[in-house]
């Protein structure tokens, strides 16, 4: 499985993840000429910007470590787009991480609240 087909199979287990726990998928890879968003979601009164990394295996090490200072900012100023996007104002917000590992077929769910 190339890399592109692994990504999107990780964010579609990560949506459904998403769901199951209650939360409302707002937009799935917003895009603007500075990047892309995975998934914004809201929880509860909070917009969640949120990050998907997967790998297929441990090899190349675990997918959260993927996520570095540079790609948090980078994110954080996505979120700033997108909220400036919208009509209406939204008092709460936050970047939240999650990894997934497959293992024998299995997703390995790691999820990071709060991952400023």
């Amino acid at each position: 499985m190339d890399t592109m087909t692994l990504g999107r199979r990780g964010e579609a287990c990560a949506k459904e993840y998403l769901i199951e726990h209650g939360w409302e998928i707002l937009a799935l890879n917003w895009r603007c000429r500075h990047g892309e968003i995975d998934i914004v979601a809201r929880e509860a009164d909070t917009v969640v910007f949120v990050e998907v990394k997967t790998r297929a295996n441990a090899r190349a090490g675990h997918p959260l470590e993927a996520i570095t200072y540079r790609k948090l900012s980078t994110l954080r100023g996505l979120a700033l787009r997108w909220l400036a996007a919208q009509e209406e104002w939204i008092p709460a917000f936050r970047l939240d991480v999650i990894g997934i590992l497959w293992n024998n077929g299995l997703p390995d769910i790691t999820h990071v609240r709060a991952a400023q």
